[in-house]
């Protein structure tokens, strides 16, 4: 009798867990994270110069979902602007980019970097000169670092250049996301950043180092923004043979000062 009422009980219990699935509702499509979604993304990172410059080519870019400036490559924790824009840390402007693998490759990511950079110049990019803003590529896989070691070689094999490449493949460190007036500066200050773009001589040696294949290679009349701040720095450029004289990019301080305050936030 005993056994016979325990299995009874047994019964109840299993027939009322049945019941409450049964009433639970089931996780509709709009709620489920797809399963796999974050792993599905990968990340690259680069040194080109100006990290202003960067992020807006990358952003350009159909495939990538996210673009941050900031610095990598070097000594100490949480470094400032200032600090490394000083070269006192060894970190370098960089951009760390999100991807999306099944969009565009690192091949790709690759393609549009060196199309970006002077890959000739050690220790500098445009008018902005220091180890702060030397060329890097900092990989995060055994596959990129292959790949990018691959890239430059067939470009050094191609007979393009006369000189050497420089531009430094490096396994990747931890990266410090700039400050946030940073971010998206290109957006935030179209009018300023073309400024700056253009007087650096950016545009000017691209054209130089890869003609037609250069990124910013599209025939323009006169791309020098035709009002410019008035508190920005001079400079004098000469695009034959691409020599700034006197030319710098901004301190943090004068960036806050010229800088919206929603600019900053």
């Amino acid at each position: 009798m005993k056994y016979l009422l325990g299995l009874a009980l047994v019964l109840l219990v299993l027939g009322a867990v049945r019941l409450s699935r049964a009433a639970s509702p089931s996780p509709s499509p709009s709620t489920m994270r797809p399963t796999g979604q974050a792993d599905s993304l990968a990340k690259a990172t680069f040194a080109g110069g100006c990290f202003w410059c960067v992020e807006e080519a990358f952003d350009k870019v159909a495939g990538v979902t996210s673009v941050t400036s900031g610095y990598i490559g070097g000594n100490g924790k949480n470094p400032t602007y200032d600090e490394v824009s000083g070269g006192g840390t060894g970190h370098a402007e960089a951009v760390e980019v999100v991807y999306d693998p099944g969009k565009v490759g690192y091949a790709k990511l690759l393609d549009v970097f060196w199309h970006n950079i002077d890959p000739l110049t050690p220790n500098a990019q445009f008018c902005d000169h220091g180890s702060q803003y030397r060329s890097a590529v900092f990989y995060h896989t055994d596959e990129q670092r292959q790949l990018a070691g691959a890239s430059k070689q067939e470009l050094e094999r191609s007979g393009r250049f006369k000189q050497p490449i420089v531009t430094e493949i490096v396994k990747a460190s931890t990266f410090y996301p700039a400050e946030e007036y940073h971010q998206d500066y290109y957006r935030k200050n179209p009018v300023r950043y073309k400024f700056y773009k253009w007087n650096c001589g950016r545009v000017a040696r691209l054209k130089e180092v890869w003609g037609q294949d250069a990124a910013s290679a599209a025939p323009a009349t006169n791309p020098q923004p035709t009002s410019a701040p008035t508190s920005t720095v001079g400079a004098t450029t000469k695009t034959k043979g691409w020599s700034m004289t006197d030319y710098r990019k901004p301190s943090e301080a004068e960036l806050k000062q010229r800088l919206t305050p929603s600019s900053i936030r």
